[in-house]
C-alpha cells in the first residue's frame, strides 16, 4: 500500500530556463481502493529563483510549499498545510539546475480544487500560485482501468532504494513537474499503472497497448505497439521517448488499450512541451481535430474501425452509413467515430463516454447469450433488440412447449407505457427471429402465433 508522503525530498536536474519565479506542479492519479484514489503531487524550484542563505557554514535554498485542497461542491477543506523545502547546495553547479520533490495523499471520490504555492522563504514576495481543478473518479475493480500517465526524467528499474519518496513497484520515478523536454532534457519517460487485467468483461487472451504521440495540430508523429497477456491482474508499464528530433511544439501522448474480441477500449493522455532551437519547424502539416487524440479511436486499425462501425448501424442514420461509406483514409474513419459517438455521448462532463461503454458492454452480452449457427449475437434480432434498448424488464421463456416451437416473450415496461418483443425458434437452430412487438417502428403482426404453430 502507498504511504502518506509529508516531507519533501528533493531531486536535481537541469531544467528549463525560465524568466521570473520558476516553479512548476503536476500530478497524477493511481488506485487506492473503491472509495479513493491516491493523488500523487510533483513540484519543483529553480534553484536560480531562491534566495541563497548562509548559514552554520552551511549554504542551502529555502523554499516554501503550501498545499490548499478543496471540495468544489461544498466548500470544504480537505488539505491546507505547509512545508519547509531546504537543500543544501554546491554553488559551483549551474544556477537552472531544479529541486524536485513529490507529495501523496489519499482522497476521497469527487471535485476539488487544488492550489500549490511556491515560494521562496526568505522574500515571500517571490511566489506563484498553480491552481487546478481534479476530480477524483476511484478505479473500480470490474472494469479494464488505466492510471494517469506520469511523465519523468528518469526511471531507474530495480531500484534498491525503497525509502526513497519517489519509489513505487519497484522503480523509482523522477517527475519532471515542469514537463518540458527536449535539448536539455532529451528522453521522456514515462510510468502507468493498469488494473483489472483479468476482469471478465474482457474476452481476448492479451490486450494490445498503443504509445501515440500527436503534435499540436492532431498530427500523428510517432507509435509503437506491443500485446502483453492477461495473466495478472495488475501490471506496471514505464516507456520511454527521445526527443531530439522533434521540433519545438507541444505534444500530446496517448496509451490506449484494446481488446478487440469484447469491443472495449480505454485510453489516457498527457500533454508536454518539447523546445529544441535547433530543429527547423515544418513549413506545412496537416491539421485534423485535435480532441481525437485521447480517445480509444486514435489507436485502432481500419479494420477494427469498420467492425466497430458494422456493430454501430443500428444506432447509425442513412447519413451516417453513406458518410462512412466515403471514408477512404483511416484518420477520416478515426475522426468519424470520434464524432458519432461523442454525439450520444449524454454526460459529456464525464472522462469515459458512459454510452459508448454501455454499448460494446451489450455487444459482448449479445455475443455470450444469442450467438447461434455462427452468427454473431449481435447480428440477431435479439441481439439487435437487446443492443438498441438494453435488458429486458422481464422475459418469459418457453423452450419445450408440445404444439409450439420455442419461442420468447421479451417485456418492457418503461418503453412507451409498456411493450413487448415475441421471438421465435422457427428453424429449431436456436436462431430466434422476431415475430411481433408491440414497440413503435418494430414488426407488428396480431397473427404472431401462427408462425410457431406446429399442429
Amino acid at each position: 500500500m502507498k504511504k502518506l508522503l509529508i516531507l519533501p525530498i528533493l531531486f536535481i536536474f537541469n531544467g528549463f530556463p525560465q524568466s521570473g519565479f520558476n516553479f512548476e506542479f503536476d500530478y497524477a492519479q493511481f488506485r487506492y481502493d473503491s472509495t479513493s484514489n491516491f493523488l500523487e503531487l510533483y513540484y519543483s524550484f529553480n534553484q536560480a529563483s531562491l534566495e541563497v542563505i548562509s548559514e552554520n557554514s552551511h549554504t542551502n535554498l529555502q523554499g516554501l510549499l503550501k498545499v490548499f485542497i478543496k471540495d468544489s461542491n461544498t466548500g470544504d477543506t480537505l488539505i491546507y498545510n505547509y512545508w519547509k523545502v531546504q537543500h543544501d547546495i554546491d554553488t559551483s553547479l549551474v544556477s537552472n539546475q531544479m529541486l524536485v520533490g513529490s507529495l501523496g495523499f489519499v482522497v476521497p471520490k469527487g471535485n476539488y480544487i487544488c492550489e500549490v504555492t511556491g515560494s521562496d522563504l526568505n522574500d515571500v514576495s517571490k511566489s506563484r500560485i498553480i491552481s487546478e481543478e481534479i476530480r477524483i473518479t476511484p478505479f473500480l475493480h470490474d472494469n479494464l482501468q488505466i492510471s494517469d500517465i506520469q511523465l519523468a526524467s528518469k526511471i531507474i528499474q530495480g531500484s534498491e532504494n525503497k525509502n526513497s519518496i519517489f519509489y513505487k513497484n519497484t522503480y523509482e520515478v523522477i517527475p519532471i513537474p515542469n514537463l518540458v523536454f527536449g535539448s536539455l532534457q532529451p528522453v521522456l519517460f514515462f510510468y502507468l499503472e493498469i488494473y483489472n487485467i483479468q476482469s471478465e468483461s474482457l474476452k481476448s487472451p492479451q490486450i494490445k497497448m498503443s504509445q501515440l504521440l500527436y503534435n499540436s495540430r492532431g498530427k500523428l508523429v510517432k507509435e509503437k505497439h506491443k500485446y502483453f497477456l492477461r495473466n495478472s491482474d495488475s501490471r506496471v508499464e514505464v516507456g520511454s521517448q527521445i526527443l531530439t528530433s522533434f521540433p519545438t511544439d507541444t505534444y500530446t501522448l496517448v496509451i490506449s488499450l484494446i481488446d478487440s474480441a469484447a469491443n472495449i477500449g480505454i485510453s489516457t493522455a498527457k500533454k508536454f512541451f518539447v523546445y529544441n532551437p535547433d530543429i527547423a519547424v515544418e513549413d506545412s502539416f496537416e491539421i485534423s481535430t485535435t480532441s481525437v487524440l485521447s480517445s480509444a479511436f486514435g489507436s485502432m486499425s481500419e479494420e477494427e474501425l469498420d467492425d466497430l462501425f458494422d456493430k454501430s448501424r443500428y444506432i447509425s442514420s442513412k447519413d451516417d452509413i453513406e458518410r462512412y461509406k466515403k471514408l477512404n483514409t483511416i484518420d477520416g474513419k478515426r475522426e468519424f467515430m470520434y464524432e458519432f459517438w461523442k454525439a450520444k455521448d449524454e454526460n459529456s462532463s464525464l472522462p469515459e463516454n458512459e454510452y459508448f461503454r454501455q454499448y460494446l458492454q451489450r455487444v459482448a452480452l449479445s455475443n455470450e447469450r444469442f450467438t447461434s449457427m455462427g452468427k454473431p449475437g449481435w447480428k440477431t434480432d435479439r441481439g439487435r433488440v437487446y443492443l438498441l434498448y438494453g435488458e429486458p424488464t422481464e422475459i418469459e421463456r418457453y423452450p419445450n412447449q408440445l404444439e409450439t416451437r420455442p419461442y420468447e416473450i421479451w417485456q418492457y415496461t418503461d418503453i412507451e407505457g409498456g411493450v413487448f418483443f415475441i421471438f421465435g425458434d422457427l428453424t429449431g437452430f436456436s436462431d430466434y427471429t422476431l415475430i411481433n412487438s408491440t414497440k413503435r417502428g418494430e414488426l407488428r403482426d396480431d397473427n404472431w402465433a401462427r408462425r410457431i404453430n406446429i399442429r
